[in-house]
Parts: C-alpha cells; structure tokens; sequence
C-alpha cells in the first residue's frame, strides 16, 4: 500500500499530487496558494496541503517522485546550444549559470524544499525521477477508466520529447513513436502565440479563441495555411513534423521567432502585446488553429494503426486545446476519447505518483467501470464555518446563512434568471485550470449582454474572449452535437442547429467586435463565432451540489445550464480561500457572492463603492 507524493516544479505550473494505494486523494497547483500565476517555485504548500489531506508526514511516505528527468534536458540544452554555436551565446550565458548553480543539484533542491514542508529524515527518503512524457502519459492512461488505450501526449518540450505515441494496457506503458526537440506542434503553437502579441505558455488559449474570428474563406487566410506548411513545417503521414529553425529563435535564444523573416513571410508585423487585433491577427489565428488540427488528427490516426487501441488518452499542453479535442471526437477514430483534466505541467506531479505506483512498485490496476480516478478532479482545498466567520469578522461582511441548500439554490437560481452574476464557491477547489462549479463565476447564457458584462466588469479582460456552458448531463444532446460526456470542459462542439440564427452574407467581413454581438443563437454568450462552444457537462454523481443548482435554474428559465467562467480576475489564478473569493467579489462588479452557505449581497457589504479599498493589479497573462 505505497503512499506517494508526485511534485512538479521548477519550469511552469508548479503543483503536488498525492496517492494512497494507487487512490488520488489530494492534488493542486502552487499558484492557488501564492497568487502567482503559473509559479514555478518549489511547492511547499501545496506540498503541505497534500500531506494533510492524506494524513501523513513525509517519512510515512514510500516515495516522492519528481515529473522530469533533469539531466536529460540539460543534456538537450548544452548539444543543442553545440550545434547552433555560436548563435544563442547570450541565451546560453543566461540559463547555463542557473543551471549550474540550482538544476543540477536538483535532489538537494527538492530535498531541501521538502523541509520547508516539514521535517523529515533525509536518509529514509526515496526520491525517484520519471521521464515528463512519461508522467503526463501515466496521468492520462491511469485515470483515465480504460483497461486498454493509445495514448497521446503533445507539448512544447520536455527532457528530448515534444511528443509521444504510447501504448497503455493494465498497469504498463508502452512508448511506441517519439518526436523529438526541437520539431514542436506546442512550440510552434507558441511561436504563433507570442507573434499574435500574448504570452507563451499562458496565452495560447487566447489564440485558440480568437481563431473563429478569422475568415476561413478570405485568401490572407489560405495564403496563410499554405506558408505555414510549405516554409514553416513539413507534415508527415504519421503526424510527425518537421520546423524550419530558421524561423524560429527558441533553441537558443531568447524569444520564439526571428522577427524579421517572419514579416518578409506573411507581411505582417508582429502584433504587440495590448494592441488592437487586425482581422489579419485573427486569420493567422484561424490558420495556425487549423494547421494544429490536421497534425493532432494524424497523429491519432497513426496511434491507432499502431496500437490497434479502441481508446485514446491525451495529455500535454496541446491536449487543452479543446477545439482540436472536438475534432478528433468527430472522427470517430476510437470509441472514447478521456483527456486529463490537468494535462498540463501541473498534471505531471499527478502522473508522476501515478506512474510511480504501477510501474516501480508494480500494483495491479483495478477499474472503477465506467468511470475515472479523478473525483470530478475536486481534489483541492476545502474550508469551514471556522474560515468563513473569521472573514466575516475581518471585513465586517454581511452575509446570510442559508443551511437548506434547496431553499439556497432556489434563491441563486431566481437571481441569475434576472440577470445577476454570482460568484460560487462550494466544496473542494478543482485540480487543472477549469473551474467546473466549485470556484465558478455563473451567469445566464441567454442573457445577450451577459458575455460583454462578463469579459469587461468582471473578468478585466479581452472582450474577444468565449465563455463555457455547464449543462446538465441529460440535457446536453438537446443543445449541442455532443454524444458524450465533457465534465472537465475539454471538448468543444457546435450548438444545435435549431438554436442558431442565421447570418449575414457579409459576416466574415465585419469588424472584430460587430462580429463578437452579433446575434448567434438563443444561448448567445456561451456561442462562439462558429457556433461552437466548450462544453461541461455536470453530473450529480460528482458533483451533487452544482447540479442541483443547474436543476433549480432549469425550473425558473427553462434551461438546465448555466454560463461558468473561473472566479477570478485577469492575471488572478483562481481563488483558493474565502478570502480569495470575497475579495474578487468585492473587485468586481459580481453582484451575489455565495460561500458554502453564506450569501452576500454587493450593496450590503461595507464599503463596496470603494473600488480602491479592493483593488488588486494582477501581471496581464
């Protein structure tokens, strides 16, 4: 029965995961607990909170397990800044010291940050290292409910790999194909990502939403999707790639492209970071968005000739490109299609443990049919009345407290129908960046003012960006194309027909935002310009609570869904505490604030005029 913490840290996503017997009992992100987004420290707290949650100390634990193999990456970096020598000295005068002073000692890093957790014995400690694709393959495959599946797994980069075709069947993983640094689909996603003006490794799901925005009949468009495949990247039948580095700058400088030969290429400068989006800045969205499509559907395709799977987990940074995602499921290559939930850097601490337990301690697999390991991945903190009157008392807030949660639903519900957006906070905090209705903002997806309101009074952020539906389990097939289950909001697909309205010859031609309000269909916040939408569908199985609430809102509009966005601010991880939450509320422009079963309402709160009083500045991700 081996305990084991898994810890990612030191790149991006920091977080710490926990298993008892092969069960994920704890896992979270560091940044919820430092307000840092995407921090890369070492992390103790979470590291903590794992260990509480678990009950054990660290020298009760039968190994702690690190996502990436170190010296491999550094054994990348120095061949790699060898074989471009002499470009990239002033990279390599940048990262080597650090290197050198912190990364190759990584054990005494690690070792030394688990004290800060706690103290512990150094000598009974075993530490183990798995490879990163590795981990977010395990993360996957063993969450995932299938006995046997193919496995994807596409990043920008990690030790060698940039992706990895594996085969998982019982308790092993099998890698079969891999592609190798520095041919990237997820670097080359962030090339685009920092040419289009946002930030690498944090905004390029900014520009998977603004790619509908591009006109895919406009010939800047398919000039576009042609230079990127005949200079940039050459497609090989089995997904596998290869980039043309000299128009990229990532090997070993300091930035993702060469500037230069990128505007000969395309005519098109490169956007600077806040300023105006063009609609050429959205038709270059709209072509790296496709190019990463067909590359993902080969790829699959050829995991599935190799591995003869009925099945395929993904997990990556690539695999939270959701609109890929619901590509792939129309293809109908497999039966089913799982993606992790945390398929990013923040899930490989998980898989990490994962990986750990079955393959170095060689546990037998048992299955829950029909059902994966991740607990609606409401694995994170939870508070009490304790937390929640110490803040009252701290801001003098004023709430109600409604213990009948029916009676509390009933009143949330009413409220939204008329137009009010409630900050909700129940429960354990989610695991992977979707908030999934337990640190959700919530408004009414048929409201047509609700996605304007939402991006500008409450998120402070780009008004281009889409907002997500959370959907009854049973009433999803009544409103989008989508036959199967998306709780972990992983899976985009179009809004039914008979909900859209029909457009203008002239759409793809107006500008940006007439585009944004124009009138889509009868759920016009949650319908993107495609008439797509990114879907969690809630299940009372995992989550009780939040589908009662989507039960009562369907009684009062006829709709059992709702609009769900992170509660959060732009820059802001998501809150963590209740503390987080009311100060967020009282940041906004939110007007009903729901704790457990406190509810608060703006304009009885103290000083809730006073925007100075809350104002926090976030970095802009």
């Amino acid at each position: 029965m081996p305990n084991i913490l898994g810890i990612s840290a030191f790149y991006h996503d920091a977080a710490a995961a926990i298993t008892v017997d092969g069960v994920i009992v704890a896992a979270v992100q560091e940044e919820r607990f430092t307000r840092i987004k995407h921090t890369a420290d070492f992390p103790v707290q979470s590291i903590k909170y794992c260990l509480e949650e678990a009950g054990f100390t660290i020298d009760q634990l039968d190994a702690v397990v690190f996502y990436d193999k170190p010296l491999l990456t550094f054994e990348r970096l120095l061949q790699t800044y060898y074989a471009f020598a002499p470009k990239g000295i002033v990279s390599f005068l940048k990262s080597i010291p650090v290197w050198l002073e912190q990364k190759l000692f990584l054990k005494k890093e690690i070792r030394d940050g688990l004290a800060q957790a706690m103290p512990y014995d150094k000598k009974k400690l075993k530490l183990l290292f798995t490879e990163h694709h590795l981990s977010h393959a395990a993360s996957t495959f063993f969450a995932s409910p299938f006995q046997h599946a193919a496995i994807l797994t596409i990043d920008g980069v990690g030790e060698w790999a940039t992706a990895t075709i594996s085969e998982g069947r019982d308790n092993t993983i099998t890698v079969k194909k891999e592609l190798s640094f520095p041919h990237s689909v997820g670097l080359l996603y962030s090339a685009f990502t920092y040419y289009l003006g946002f930030a690498v490794n944090s905004g390029e799901y900014k520009l998977m939403g603004l790619a509908p925005y591009g006109n895919p009949n406009a010939n800047q468009t398919k000039r576009f999707i042609e230079q990127i495949k005949e200079e940039l990247i050459a497609i090989k039948e089995d997904g596998s790639i290869w980039l043309d580095q000299s128009y990229f700058n990532y090997a070993t400088g300091l930035r993702m492209t060469r500037d230069k030969k990128w505007e000969q290429l395309f005519q098109l400068k490169r956007r600077l970071p806040e300023s105006e989006l063009l609609q050429a800045h959205c038709n270059m969205a709209y072509a790296i968005q496709k190019v990463t499509e067909d590359v993902v559907l080969k790829m699959a395709a050829f995991a599935k000739a190799i591995t003869a799977a009925p099945h395929l987990c993904l997990a990556g940074g690539v695999a939270l490109n959701c609109v890929a995602n619901g590509k792939l499921l129309k293809e109908n290559l497999f039966e089913e299609l799982y993606v992790q939930p945390a398929s990013g850097d923040a899930g490989g601490a998980l898989g990490a443990a994962l990986a750990a337990h079955y393959m170095y301690f060689e546990n037998t697999r048992e299955l829950d049919t029909g059902r994966d390991s991740m607990k609606g991945s409401y694995l994170g903190p939870y508070y009490s009345d304790k937390e929640i009157d110490l803040l009252n008392k701290r801001h003098k807030a004023v709430a109600k407290k409604i213990t009948d949660y029916g009676a509390l639903s009933k009143e949330v519900a009413l409220a939204i129908a008329k137009g009010a957006i409630v900050g909700w906070f129940q429960g354990r905090m989610e695991f992977g960046p979707r908030a999934l209705g337990n640190r959700s903002i919530l408004g009414d997806p048929s409201n047509t003012e609700m996605q304007k309101k939402l991006n500008l009074k409450i998120k402070k952020r780009e008004s281009f960006r889409p907002f997500a539906p959370s959907v009854l389990d049973t009433d999803v097939a009544e409103y989008f194309e989508l036959e199967t289950a998306s709780p972990y909001m992983t899976l985009v697909a179009d809004v039914k027909k008979t909900k859209q309205k029909e457009l203008a010859s002239t759409y793809h031609d107006l500008p940006l935002l007439e585009k944004l309000y124009t009138q889509r269909s009868d759920l016009q916040a949650i319908t993107h310009l495609d008439f797509s939408a990114r879907i969690q569908t809630v299940h009372k199985e995992t989550n009780p609570k939040y589908w009662k609430l989507l039960n009562e809102v369907k009684q009062v509009t006829g709709k059992g869904m709702l609009i769900n966005t992170s509660f959060n601010v732009r820059g802001e991880p998501i809150v963590c505490t209740p503390e987080d939450a009311y100060r967020c509320f009282m940041n906004t422009e939110m007007d009903i604030l729901v704790i457990e079963d406190y509810l608060y309402l703006k304009q009885e709160q103290p000083h809730w005029k006073s925007k100075e009083r809350w104002s926090k500045t976030f970095k802009k991700d």
